[in-house]
This record gives C-alpha cells, sequence and structure tokens, in this order.
C-alpha cells in the first residue's frame, strides 16, 4: 500500500453525538432529514461537539484539523444570545497524571455568523469555524467545539449536526 495525502476529507457528528447540558431534545425524522430539536423554553445550553478524525503519534501523520461545520436552525423567535463559540484541546495523559485542557486560540467564522447576532438569528445556519493554523491531531490529543446558547421563552433550536474538515497523510 502506497502513501495517502488527501486534502479534502470530512467527517460527518450526527446530532446524537453531540453534547447537550439542558433541555429536553428530541430525535426526528422528517422528510428523510434526522435532527434532534429542543422544546422551546427560556434557559441556556451548551452543545459540545467532538471533534473526532484520525490521530497519529507519528508526526505530520493522521488528520490535520481544519475547520467545522455547524447545521442548525433557530425557528419561532431569535435566541437571546450565542455569544460564545470555543474550540479546546485536552490532552490526554500517561497512567497517573491529570487531564489538562486548554482554549485553541485562532480561530474565525464565516462572514455569516461572525457575530452573536447573526448567530441567534431565526433561519437555517451553516456555521464555518475555521482554524487560522491548522494542527495535526496527536494521538494524546482531543478536541471539542463548544457553544453557549441561550434561548428565548418560544425559541425552537434544531440541531442537523456538524461536519468536521481536514487533510488526511498515512
Amino acid at each position: 500500500m502506497g502513501y495517502m495525502h488527501d486534502t479534502q476529507m470530512s467527517m460527518f457528528v450526527p446530532p446524537a453525538k453531540i453534547g447537550k447540558t439542558a433541555g429536553t431534545w428530541t430525535p426526528t425524522i422528517a422528510s428523510n432529514v434526522v435532527s434532534e430539536v429542543r422544546t422551546a423554553a427560556d434557559a441556556n445550553f451548551t452543545l459540545l461537539i467532538p471533534v473526532n478524525p484520525l490521530q497519529n503519534a507519528a508526526a505530520l501523520k493522521g488528520a490535520r484539523l481544519k475547520s467545522i461545520d455547524v447545521y442548525y436552525k433557530v425557528a419561532t423567535a431569535a435566541m437571546d444570545d450565542i455569544a460564545t463559540v470555543a474550540l479546546s484541546k485536552m490532552t490526554l495523559p500517561a497512567d497517573g497524571a491529570a487531564v489538562s485542557g486548554a482554549a485553541v486560540s485562532g480561530i474565525t467564522l464565516d462572514a455569516g455568523n461572525d457575530t452573536a447576532a447573526e448567530r441567534k438569528a431565526l433561519g437555517d445556519h451553516t456555521m464555518t469555524v475555521t482554524l487560522t493554523a491548522p494542527v495535526w491531531i496527536d494521538d494524546n490529543d482531543h478536541y471539542v467545539l463548544s457553544l453557549v446558547c441561550d434561548a428565548a421563552a418560544t425559541s425552537v433550536f434544531t440541531l442537523y449536526g456538524a461536519r468536521v474538515n481536514f487533510d488526511l497523510r498515512a
């Protein structure tokens, strides 16, 4: 088997694999589209999107994380806020040491979702979070994208999933 270097890899993260910190979420399929719909309530929740492409202990091998697309819809009433979009990196240690974490700096959002006002607005959203300096994912690293959301009393939030975009070398 030969060398592989593919710069157009992606992996879908279904809504059921995305952590949700609060609210009542209903798995739904309508018109062949799978989603999870949050019951309207004036409350905060956080989405925790795991970023799990292939990892590799060798330098410059495995996956190089480039961007994450998040697919969602806000209906009935705009959200009060979606102020925080953050990427975190957990480092998994050897036995006996503590897991550590750090915020990843150098992320940008697409022009249609680069302000909280745009992210919380009514309608369908494809929010792209791009790493300004793509990173090779080591076998001891785990990344999570988090969105901190504040729903209005009648906001209905539908989550369709996310797509992780990366280069792959093997």
